[in-house]
């Protein structure tokens, strides 16, 4: 560690650029008012020959095909090898986010919910000690110390790229995800991995290694659109998430509590929660809804090695990070060079992104929030945040500094996804004023918020489940129960139980009830039609499918506990 004397150049610049307009130095959190808010057939259906004189256990066995109620209940345990990895839906990563936010889904081969995973748990099992704590616990309370203290950089990094880290961070990838340019998988790089990591671990430190390209995928987007993925090599990967891991303790020391995405011990839940917060606690009329357009592919590279260094005194580290960004994208046989942005699929990618937007507007905004005569609010998922405002001129004249702000760094709002619209406890009563019969909602993280009414006639925050994503949710159930139409009845029922409840999982808020009961009725009619048919012979009548939900019941929508730190009166 060393204290910088007087200004570095890359300080000077990131200065220059307004970057970090506050004397250079790492703010303190601002105060709430004017800042972030913490807060196949199956052959039992087939044969035809289902007799509706037995006892209902005994419809249940043949409907299932199973013989006994221990091996039905095995059924929604077990996994067997034709059901695939296919993962209920986690809390994790919104398929949106980056743009979207689509915090229901953790598809394979998305890099970013792989780095969270590594940003949650790494830290806390490092093996070499250095007087009772693990190096990487030692950095990260260096980085808390030197909170609000001056511009001090981490200069011996590097030197944690280590054999022991190394192998923790490999065996916390994923096992089945897709292999990198390289086509080496998980299970083909773990044979003889000491003598691997050993071998990486001398050429980083001689300078040797090279990142491989990263291999373009494409995954569908909520819009109908595909999302552009970069996998790296299974090499690459274990580097990147050693380094996640390294500078995880650095930044979440700096980090403000207004960004909610790819942070450890924080999600889209805590996120909602920020919202609620700033919709009854605090005085928001307007709502900024803000949406980037193309983050991930338009972060300047020269403009975040500026933001890294500010932090970082370590040029090995500082060059290996370049050396990921300059690699370029492998698709159709064919290296692309990448010129500016970092690939969705990156370990490293996700903190990456939010180092960027911590300077480029958290950093800004909260020393902007502090000119305001009204107050305002920012709450940040990854690339998709929202603002709220007490006063619309400055909310209007906040936007058009935004634009300039966002135009200096390379980046650009989405200009049809972007709205400032009347939103909080006064939206029901001046909506008139805006000639609108009800007040204009928007999206965020999965949800539709509503301005609503409690039964006193005050303000309720009410949330639905956004349209498009209740739709494409049920399409891709509906394509999993046409893939899955040989699978036997209680295989089908416990893939689709599992899906339902992770669904419930990260929708079940208050107010959500009626859109998740609705959603549940729509899967459970989309899976008796399904049946139906497959069924041919043996044609299922209503009895037997009356039977079925009896016997093999889809779980029922589950709704959390309101935030205990919420007011009285709050949802």
């Amino acid at each position: 560690m060393q204290r910088a004397r007087g200004m570095s150049r890359e300080k000077h610049e990131v200065r220059e650029a307004d970057a970090l307009d506050y004397g250079g130095r790492q703010q303190d959190h601002p105060e709430e008012e004017h800042g972030c808010v913490r807060p196949a057939r199956s052959k039992a259906l087939a044969r035809g020959d289902m007799s509706f004189a037995r006892e209902p256990g005994d419809l249940l066995m043949a409907l299932a095909g199973v013989e006994s109620s221990e091996q039905l209940r095995e059924a929604e345990r077990r996994n067997p090898e034709r059901r695939g990895q296919e993962e209920s839906d986690r809390p994790i990563v919104p398929e949106n986010a980056p743009n979207e936010a689509e915090a229901e889904e953790g598809r394979e081969g998305r890099g970013l919910a792989n780095g969270k995973a590594l940003q949650n748990g790494t830290h806390r099992t490092l093996s070499r000690m250095i007087g009772g704590q693990t190096v990487l616990q030692r950095l990260g309370e260096q980085a808390r110390s030197q909170k609000g203290k001056g511009a001090e950089k981490f200069t011996n990094l590097f030197t944690h790229l280590r054999v022991d880290l190394m192998r923790e961070v490999f065996y916390r990838l994923k096992k089945k995800a897709a292999p990198g340019a390289d086509g080496r998988t998980w299970a083909e790089y773990e044979q003889g991995l000491d003598e691997r990591l050993t071998d990486l671990q001398g050429r980083l430190h001689r300078g040797a290694y090279r990142p491989l390209p990263a291999l373009r995928r494409y995954i569908p987007k909520a819009d109908g659109k595909k999302r552009p993925l970069g996998i790296p090599a299974i090499e690459d990967k274990v580097v990147q998430g050693t380094v996640v891991a390294i500078l995880t303790p650095v930044y979440e020391a700096d980090f403000l509590d207004c960004s909610y995405g790819f942070r450890p011990r924080r999600g889209a839940h805590d996120a909602l929660e920020a919202v609620d917060g700033m919709m009854y606690r605090g005085k928001v009329d307007w709502v900024l809804d803000a949406d980037i357009a193309a983050y991930f592919d338009s972060i300047d590279h020269e403009w975040l090695l500026k933001f890294l260094g500010h932090r970082i005194g370590d040029e090995r580290l500082l060059r290996l990070v370049a050396r990921w960004l300059k690699a370029g994208v492998l698709e159709d046989g064919t290296v692309q060079p990448t010129e500016e942005g970092t690939p969705q699929g990156g370990l490293i990618s996700p903190l990456l992104a939010n180092v960027y937007l911590h300077y480029v507007l958290d950093l800004w905004f909260a020393h902007e929030a502090k000119s305001l005569s009204g107050t305002a609010h920012l709450v940040r998922y990854a690339d998709d945040f929202i603002v709220g405002f007490q006063r619309r001129g400055e909310a209007e004249a906040f936007l058009e500094r935004l634009k300039e702000r966002f135009a200096r760094f390379g980046l650009k709002l989405h200009a049809d996804k972007t709205r400032l619209i009347r939103f909080g406890k006064f939206a029901r009563r001046n909506s008139p004023l805006d000639g609108r019969e009800r007040p204009e909602t928007f999206d965020f993280l999965g949800f539709t918020h509503i301005s609503g009414e409690n039964r006193e006639g005050g303000f309720r925050l009410v949330r639905r489940t956004s349209r498009q994503r209740r739709r494409n949710k049920r399409q891709a159930l509906k394509q999993g129960m046409e893939d899955r139409r040989e699978w036997k009845l209680a295989d089908q029922w416990a893939w689709l139980s599992s899906a339902l409840r992770g669904h419930f999982a990260y929708y079940g808020l208050p107010t959500n009830y009626p859109a998740l009961a609705s959603f549940r009725r729509q899967v459970r009619r989309d899976w008796h039609r399904s049946l139906m048919r497959r069924s041919q012979r043996a044609h299922l009548t209503r009895r037997k499918l009356d039977a079925l939900d009896l016997h093999l019941p889809l779980p029922r929508p589950h709704i959390r506990r309101p935030n205990p730190r919420l007011p009285l009166g709050s949802p």
